[in-house]
C-alpha cells in the first residue's frame, strides 16, 4: 500500500508515520510537507521523517500532480492548523486550508486513488448549548480556521470523485505528545504552565466545554479511514472523531492536570465573559462505523505522556508561549527573519 501524508512534519505526522510502521510494516510512506514547523523537535532520539520511505517538501498550493502516480490513499493533514494562524492569515487559511485541499481531491481522484482522508475539525460547532452536536446538527464555525474545515467538506461532498472514498475526520481538540510537540492546545498548554511555573491561570470561567482526542488516537482513525469502504459510511462521509467519555469543560482538564503534577496551583476566572467557543460533541457514529478504532488513551494517560515527553526533553521555559513550539510565534519568527512571505510561501521560492 503506497500512502502520501501532507504535512507530515507538523504535530500530528510524527506519531501517525511511526504508528502506520507499527501496525503496517510493509506500507511505502510518502512526506509531502513545507517543513515551516520541522526545527520544533522535542526530545526525539531521531528525525521522525526516519520513518518515511520518500519525502518531498513544497507548498500544497503547488502539489504536483506526479506525486499521485500509485498511490492507494492520500492523508490530508497539511493545514493553516489553528484559530490564531487562521486570524492572522485569513485570506491564505483560504487558500491553503479550502482551495488546495479540493485541487489536491481532484487530483487524487484522477490517478486512481481509492481513499483521500481529510483532517476536518470539531470546532466548526463553535458555540452550541443545547446539547452533543451530532454531524446532522447545524454548524456555527466561528473563525477563518473553521471555515475553511467546513467549506472543504460541503465543497468535497460535492465533487465527483470517481469512486474515491472520502473520509472527513472531525477531529476533537488534539492534545498529547509528539517528536513536534504544539504547546498552542489546551491540554498541552496546561501541563506546560504546571511543569514551568506551578500554575494553571484559565483565562475564562472555566466551563466551556472541548472533546479531546490524544494524538496517538487521532492516528488510530486515520489508520481505519486510508482502508474504509463505500459500504462501512458511503463514498462520503463526514464523521466525528473522539470519544463520548472525552468531552471535558476546561476547568476539569485544570483540576487533572494539577492532580497529576503535585503542587500545582489552578487560577480561574470567575468573573470573565463567556468564551464563545464551547461545544459538546456526540461521536457515536463514529462509535458505530469503527468500533475498533475508537480512542484508547485516557485523559490521565495524555497527562502523564506529555510531563515525562517534556520532563525527558529537559523543558524548563516559562516563557513557552513566545517559543517555535507555537504555531504563529514559529512563522511570524519566519517572516521576521525574511525566510517567509506574508503568503506563507518561502520567500526565495516563487509559485510553480
Amino acid at each position: 500500500m503506497r500512502i502520501l501524508i501532507t504535512g507530515n512534519m507538523g504535530y500530528v505526522g510524527p506519531v501517525l508515520t511511526r504508528f502506520l510502521r507499527q501496525n503496517r510494516p510493509g506500507a511505502e510512506i510518502i512526506g509531502y510537507d513545507a517543513g515551516f514547523f520541522g526545527h520544533s523537535l522535542v526530545g526525539s532520539d531521531m528525525l521522525p521523517e526516519a520513518n518515511v520511505d520518500r519525502q518531498y517538501f513544497g507548498d500544497t498550493r503547488d502539489l504536483p500532480e506526479a506525486i499521485l502516480e500509485g498511490v492507494d490513499a492520500v492523508v490530508h493533514l497539511a493545514a493553516v492548523s489553528n484559530d490564531p494562524m487562521g486570524n492572522r492569515f485569513e485570506k491564505v487559511t483560504e487558500e491553503i486550508n479550502q482551495a488546495a485541499s479540493i485541487r489536491l481531491a481532484e487530483l487524487a481522484a484522477k490517478a486512481g486513488v481509492k481513499n483521500f482522508v481529510f483532517a476536518s475539525s470539531c470546532s466548526m460547532y463553535g458555540y452550541a448549548e443545547s446539547g452533543a452536536r451530532k454531524e446532522t446538527d447545524p454548524t456555527n464555525p466561528l473563525t477563518a480556521y473553521a471555515r475553511s474545515k467546513i467549506g472543504t467538506e460541503q465543497q468535497l461532498k460535492q465533487m465527483d470523485l470517481s469512486g474515491m472514498a472520502v473520509t472527513c475526520l472531525r477531529f476533537a481538540t488534539a492534545c498529547g505528545m509528539s517528536d513536534r510537540l504544539r504547546l498552542d492546545l489546551v491540554l498541552n498548554d496546561f501541563v506546560a504552565c504546571a511543569l514551568t511555573t506551578g500554575e494553571i491561570t484559565v483565562l475564562s470561567d472555566g466551563t466551556p466545554w472541548r472533546p479531546l482526542i490524544d494524538v496517538e488516537d487521532m492516528a488510530r482513525a486515520i489508520f481505519w479511514a486510508i482502508s474504509r469502504d463505500h459500504e462501512n459510511g458511503g463514498a462520503f462521509l463526514s464523521v466525528n472523531a473522539g470519544k463520548n467519555e472525552c468531552n471535558y469543560q476546561v476547568k476539569e482538564l485544570a483540576e487533572s492536570v494539577a492532580r497529576l503534577v503535585p503542587g500545582t496551583r489552578v487560577s480561574i476566572n470567575t468573573d470573565a465573559p463567556p468564551d464563545r467557543r464551547s461545544y459538546q460533541v456526540d461521536f457515536s457514529l463514529f462509535q458505530e462505523l469503527a468500533p475498533d478504532f475508537v480512542p484508547q488513551v485516557t485523559l490521565d494517560e495524555s497527562i502523564a505522556r506529555l510531563r515525562e515527553g517534556l520532563e525527558r526533553a529537559g523543558f524548563r521555559d516559562g516563557d513557552f508561549r513566545n517559543s517555535r513550539l507555537m504555531r504563529l510565534k514559529a512563522l511570524e519568527s519566519h517572516i521576521a527573519s525574511g525566510r517567509l512571505a506574508e503568503d506563507l510561501r518561502w520567500a526565495n521560492r516563487k509559485a510553480a
